[in-house]
């Protein structure tokens, strides 16, 4: 029996995540990370606290295995970055965490300059700190560090891979490049014109090979056994999309976490910019036709929404109003009335994302009444999950020219029947829960094993991907479009609030 497994660097913690060559889980570990939090709006991370993190909770798995691991695949929280010394291997910062907001001024700045056309049309982003570019540049000038001969800049999956090989491989693969906001994702290359305007040197950045390949195998002396194939490297919301087997064009998966990350597969033409959704290289595999990054394959490409608040406005009524004393009970609450009574909740706690990208949105609770009850303002939040979804199924459906006929979920949020029979509803498709809910790790695992000859195919892949039975849509397009037009105009009053304050 061959094994495979992911290593899941995510957001606050790692993990190991085993399986068969069935798909099955075998297995994981998991520890959390420190979250270091300088300045308001600043997060950080010590990027060597995240190695040691990991290669213990690996280790650990591994010791539990009744067979051989045949291959490691890599996955990771994306925009976040690291410097290191490629002669002591030590960071030189600690890493600037993709919630960073530090750089919001200097986007600004960007913006007034006309750099946002450049921007938008080599990498698919918009000039927004959640990415990459700004973060090196500020720590290439305020952050001290040098760009010396020595000097190296990568995502977290760099980083993790230069500490596996021993600093053999210094490599990433367009799925987290394509997140950097310095990476053309027409051309598969990284941009001269972007790192000239973020003062990046090119020396500095990794060599980008495909999603699925051998990068190299683990050395001597990490704390893990050597000569591991590491061969599968993606970003997580990327990984999950793979896990999900979402292969084909117009595919689309939604992960519901303390937000949101909708992705649907467009197929391997880089499609043109849709406003409110970003445009991102879903993977690169080797074989077939069409471009790929470092040697012949096929790259596909996905549009992107981001929604800010799902899971947080579920905190909000926990630690904000104390309506609830669990987040797990918000679900049977809701369920408990059947319908809202007229309440809409605008989760903007921090703004809207995708399809409005409005940071001066805030959030909207309107409609409530003398007979309002905390059970209908935790319908609304569910509801405001499933409207919030719509939003950006329906600007990808238009942009792509894809219908979506089934949305394929996972996240801490999907085990609420509830709201995925609001789902189904709105979207009026079939809304499909994965039995293996740790899609992201899944993702990864399958990548390193395709590379490997665990699976031959993504087709074999497609044929190991079970869904729980689909909940289907039950009321009529008129109800649900009436429930959608009442969203858009609480949205709209959300997004309003700058200029009334």
């Amino acid at each position: 029996m061959a094994v495979v497994i992911a290593l899941d660097a995510g957001t606050t913690g790692v993990r190991a995540f085993a399986v068969d060559e069935g798909g099955q889980p075998l297995g994981y570990r998991y520890r959390e990370f420190t979250q270091h939090f300088p300045r308001p709006g600043w997060v950080e991370h010590d990027a060597s606290e995240i190695w040691t993190a990991l290669v213990a909770v690996t280790s650990e798995l591994i010791a539990e295995l009744a067979a051989p691991v045949a291959a490691l695949g890599i996955t990771d929280q994306r925009e976040t970055v690291v410097a290191w010394d490629r002669r002591s291997g030590q960071p030189l910062h600690r890493a600037i965490v993709w919630q960073d907001r530090r750089t919001a001024t200097r986007c600004g700045e960007l913006r007034d300059a006309g750099a946002l056309d450049l921007v938008r049309s080599a990498t698919g982003l918009v000039l927004d700190p959640y990415f990459s570019a700004t973060k090196i540049e500020w720590l290439l000038g305020e952050g001290g560090v040098e760009a010396g001969p020595d000097l190296r800049v990568g995502t977290i999956d760099a980083w993790l891979l230069w500490n596996l090989t021993g600093g053999e491989v210094f490599a990433t693969e367009p799925s987290n490049a394509s997140r950097t906001m310095l990476y053309d994702i027409r051309s598969l290359a990284w941009s001269d014109e972007l790192c000239d305007l973020f003062g990046v040197p090119m020396s500095a950045l990794p060599e980008v090979r495909p999603t699925a390949g051998r990068f190299g195998v683990t050395a001597e002396g990490t704390g893990l056994p050597a000569g591991l194939p590491i061969s599968g490297v993606a970003g997580d919301q990327q990984a999950a999309l793979f896990g999900q087997a979402c292969f084909a064009p117009g595919m689309t998966k939604n992960t519901y976490g303390t937000g949101s990350f909708v992705l649907m597969n467009v197929g391997p033409q880089c499609p043109e910019p849709v406003d409110g959704l970003l445009t991102t290289v879903a993977w690169t595999l080797p074989g077939g036709d069409g471009p790929a990054a470092g040697e012949g394959g096929r790259t596909d490409y996905a549009y992107e929404g981001a929604i800010f608040s799902t899971g947080s406005a579920v905190q909000w009524l926990r630690d904000g109003l104390g309506l609830i004393d669990e987040a797990a009970e918000v679900g049977p609450l809701a369920e408990s009335v059947d319908d809202t009574g007229g309440v809409f909740l605008v989760p903007a706690f921090t703004g809207l994302g995708s399809p409005w990208w409005d940071p001066y949105a805030r959030g909207l609770l309107v409609g409530f009444t003398r007979g309002t009850e905390r059970a209908h303002i935790a319908r609304a939040v569910i509801e405001a999950m499933a409207l919030q979804t719509r939003d950006v199924v329906d600007a990808m459906s238009q942009g792509s020219g894809h219908a979506v006929r089934e949305l394929r979920v996972d996240g801490g949020a999907s085990a609420a029947d509830l709201l995925l029979a609001v789902q189904a509803d709105q979207l009026g498709v079939p809304v499909t829960r994965a039995a293996v809910p740790e899609t992201t790790a899944l993702g990864a695992a399958y990548l390193a094993g395709l590379a490997e000859g665990v699976w031959s195919s993504t087709g074999e892949l497609a044929a190991l991907w079970v869904g729980d039975e689909p909940v289907e849509p039950t009321v009529d397009r008129a109800a649900a479009d009436a429930l959608h037009t009442r969203w858009l105009e609480a949205v709209s009053r959300s997004r309003a609030w700058e200029s009334t304050a």
